[in-house]
């Protein structure tokens, strides 16, 4: 199976933390801006990955006919509703400007856990998912 979008859609989403986790640091009021265009920009990026994933990928994971590939697929798919809940919740929050100016440090402690959390997913798919869809 020809996965190369999903590690290429990893590696723009882990830019993005990136970048985001440099405009917190250089200051979450002075680029209140900035960062609300990148949250909104990741979770655009981000829905389109999941929709991908669920109409594509899980499925002929489902279908691969290797029953610990299929397994680890409905686990995967599983766990990821909670994260993609929590994102959807984060980004609501801190994609106004005026929330981030008005508690930087609210939304420093909410990305800290939300964007851990999304990076570490995106990290196991990498090294766990995705070489098991190749090798199917």
């Amino acid at each position: 199976m020809d996965i190369q979008r999903y590690y290429h859609d990893h590696t723009q989403i882990f830019r993005q933390i990136d970048t985001l986790r440099e405009l917190s640091r250089a200051g979450v009021r002075e680029n209140a801006v900035r960062i609300s265009e990148i949250i909104t920009g990741t979770a655009s990026h981000i829905k389109f990955h999941l929709a991908a994933e669920d109409r594509v990928l899980y499925p002929a994971l489902a279908r691969s006919g290797d029953a610990q590939v299929a397994a680890m697929s409905a686990r995967y798919r599983g766990e990821m509703q909670g994260i993609a809940s929590a994102f959807a919740a984060f980004v609501a929050q801190w994609r106004v400007p005026s929330r981030l100016v008005a508690d930087p440090d609210g939304f420093r402690r909410d990305a800290n856990t939300v964007l851990r959390a999304l990076f570490d997913r995106l990290q196991r798919e990498s090294v766990e998912l995705y070489p098991a869809a190749e090798a199917v």
